[in-house]
């Protein structure tokens, strides 16, 4: 999504508060944003470290970095900094990141974890240190001071409804495959199960797979095995937790003669409308990242500047380590070719011309999209 999204009005705190937020000794795991400082509140030309988990996903670079980045220059008016790293899948990588950021004394914070539970002991090195932490779209443990995503349960029961609707009265008529993203994910964990709420009983899992990394060509070498157990005749519909994974499912499917089946996805990817339109994916799910951003920017300026984060963070999360976490959950819509105009059109996500290049001309004309 690009930076022309809509933003969610997410207010700043009103207010300095001359106790900081962050710890200045080991901070206790039991709940979220309540450690304090006695050091003096900091002003405008804060510190920023961002580490970002991967770029495979077009997501990360493209829109949660320029997207965080410009939401903190607009809070800090252009003084504050971020520093920047991207893991690229590696949680080893990671860790050594969040200890370059711990020597270079940024003041605040925010992580999105490669491996919500490796990154633990690293969360709790930051916080040692003085350093609060935001949870951005996976929740880290460790004792993390805020927190904000989506409501990745939601995501999960979206993405299942689709799949029933698209499924109408030949739900039971014969299987589908779950392709689920990574183990080491915890948002992962949390689409699955939302899934499952609304699949099971109505649907026939035949195959049911983690896979590896998120990666496509994982997905693939999957969806290959399941056409080989199943059968392809037999397969009716295939849950996808995120866009790339459906690319490469669609793939699978092409090569072996299948088609007009649905197949879900997430994080509506240009190449993902651009499947939507033609027919070979039946839906993703929409989830802006701009108000997402903008609320891991001011819960992690507010943290440097020793606010409360009340005014922001109107949920409570709980982590496997940390209770009470304050957290913004955002909404989502799911995405299908019907409401295109409506959701990435209209926030400015793509135009047009973005998604109806020469070879999807003739389906986005079908579909009134001109």
């Amino acid at each position: 999504m690009n930076m022309r999204m809509r933003r969610a009005a997410f207010a700043v705190a009103a207010g300095a508060m001359a106790v900081s937020l962050a710890a200045c000794g080991s901070a206790k795991e039991s709940g979220g944003g309540s450690s304090k400082s006695s050091s003096p509140k900091k002003g405008d030309a804060i510190t920023v470290g961002l580490l970002l988990p991967e770029n495979q996903t077009a997501r990360y670079e493209k829109f949660d970095k320029p997207l965080i980045e410009k939401k903190v220059q607009e809070l800090t008016n252009g003084k504050g900094k971020i520093v920047y790293a991207n893991a690229k899948q590696d949680a080893t990588l990671q860790n050594q990141q969040v200890d370059t950021m711990i020597t270079n004394k940024v003041d605040v914070l925010i992580v999105d974890a490669v491996d919500a539970a490796a990154i633990k002991n690293s969360v709790q090195k930051a916080k040692d240190a003085g350093i609060p932490v935001v949870a951005y779209d996976r929740l880290a443990q460790g004792p993390i001071d805020a927190y904000t995503s989506f409501d990745n349960e939601t995501v999960g029961k979206t993405q299942g409804e689709a799949l029933l609707k698209a499924l109408g009265s030949k739900a039971k008529s014969g299987k589908i495959v779950m392709m689920n993203g990574s183990s080491t994910d915890p948002n992962a964990a949390q689409f699955k199960k939302g899934a499952h709420e609304v699949l099971n009983g109505k649907v026939n899992i035949g195959k049911e797979y983690d896979t590896k990394e998120w990666k496509p060509e994982n997905a693939n070498s999957n969806m290959e095995g399941a056409i080989s157990a199943l059968g392809k005749k037999n397969i009716i519909g295939v849950y996808s937790a995120n866009d790339g994974m459906a690319g490469g499912i669609i793939t699978a499917l092409k090569a072996a003669g299948i088609s007009n089946i649905p197949v879900t996805g997430q994080d509506a990817e240009l190449a993902g409308v651009q499947r939507i339109v033609a027919g070979e994916q039946y839906m993703s799910v929409y989830k802006p990242y701009a108000p997402e951003a903008a609320a891991a920017a001011e819960m992690a300026v507010d943290l440097a500047q020793g606010k409360p984060l009340d005014a922001v963070a109107k949920d409570k999360v709980d982590s496997p380590t940390t209770k009470q976490v304050p957290s913004v959950l955002v909404p989502v819509t799911a995405l299908t070719k019907d409401n295109i105009k409506d959701t990435v059109i209209k926030d400015g996500v793509y135009t047009v011309t973005d998604i109806c290049t020469g070879q999807y001309k003739a389906a986005c004309d079908k579909i009134g999209l001109k």
